[in-house]
This record gives structure tokens, C-alpha cells and sequence, in this order.
């Protein structure tokens, strides 16, 4: 599969928004007031860099995948310190899971801290989204459990991080 990572367009903001819904309703209890910040892609667009996934092998140019990239000081900021980046709501179309879109939106956003010259990129995950846990691990990422936090009550999410190195 052919798979460009680039900018999402204005016109595929709803359909961005729906996408990111339907990956997280298998996590997320039925009714979670948090779908409807995730539907809001529009929002995302307008206060971080809001990536999608495209598949380009058959020129259909599909929306596959997005992911909030988000620098340190942003709206969208969970856990991300100075001179640190952070991306969020990486999610997959469901029927189109396991073919790379997740793999290439998190190299995108690390690609990106890098050129941004940060020194770590940062990942809040739900405890349930093991697939995510074991991509970000295969990538690299390790367990920042002292930041692990709780955006409302009983739930705990856990922080990964990845040090960025840098030419000397």
C-alpha cells in the first residue's frame, strides 16, 4: 500500500472528525461525552497540525488515518513540556486497520518534532489500547510513568515518550 502523510484539507475536516470517532468507540463507553471532541476535527485543524493518512496506490486518494501533532504551549497540550512535542487522537479508519496508516502518522510526528528541533516527543494512551501500546513500543517509545495522569475519574493514562537525538 502507498500511503502519503499530508495535511488535512478543509473539506475532509467531517469526515476526519467521524473517522476518529468510529476508531475510538471500541474503547470509549457508548455515549462518552469525549466522542464529540474528537468529531470536532475542525478544532484540531485550527490549533495544531492536524495529519491524515491518504492512500494513494490507486490515485482514489482515500483518508485512511489521522493525528493531532501538537508543539508544547498548543490547546491540545496534555503532557508535552517545553521543547517538547506531543500527538494526539492518532486514529484509523477501522476497516482499514493494519496496512501502515498508524505507523506512518506516528513517523510523521516524529519526523516533525525533529525538524522543529525538539528534544522529546510525548503520548498520552488508554490503558485499553494495547495495538497502540505495541506499535509505539516497536517504534521506539518508552514508559514515562511518572507522567501518567487522570483526566477524570477512573481514568488513568499512561505516557510514552521517545528521546529525540539530535547531530552533534
Amino acid at each position: 500500500m502507498d500511503i502519503t502523510i499530508r495535511h488535512a484539507r478543509p473539506e475532509e475536516l467531517a469526515a476526519v472528525g467521524e473517522l476518529t470517532a468510529r476508531a475510538y468507540a471500541a474503547v470509549l463507553p457508548e455515549g462518552d461525552s469525549y466522542l464529540e471532541v474528537l468529531r470536532d476535527a475542525r478544532h484540531r485543524a485550527e490549533h495544531t497540525e492536524l495529519l491524515v493518512a491518504v492512500d494513494t496506490a490507486d490515485g482514489g486518494g482515500d483518508v485512511l488515518g489521522s493525528v493531532a501533532f501538537v508543539p508544547h504551549g498548543s490547546p491540545y497540550t496534555e503532557v508535552a513540556r517545553d521543547g517538547e512535542g506531543e500527538f494526539r487522537m492518532l486514529a484509523v479508519d477501522p476497516a482499514h486497520q493494519g496496512r501502515g496508516a498508524a505507523d506512518a502518522l506516528v513517523r510523521a510526528c516524529v519526523n516533525r518534532a525533529r525538524e522543529l528541533g525538539m528534544s522529546r516527543i510525548v503520548i498520552s494512551t488508554g490503558p485499553r489500547m494495547h495495538t497502540a501500546h505495541r506499535l509505539y513500543e516497536r517504534l521506539g517509545f518508552s514508559r514515562l510513568p511518572e507522567r501518567d495522569w487522570t483526566p477524570v475519574p477512573g481514568i488513568t493514562l499512561r505516557c510514552y515518550s521517545l528521546e529525540l537525538v539530535t547531530d552533534l
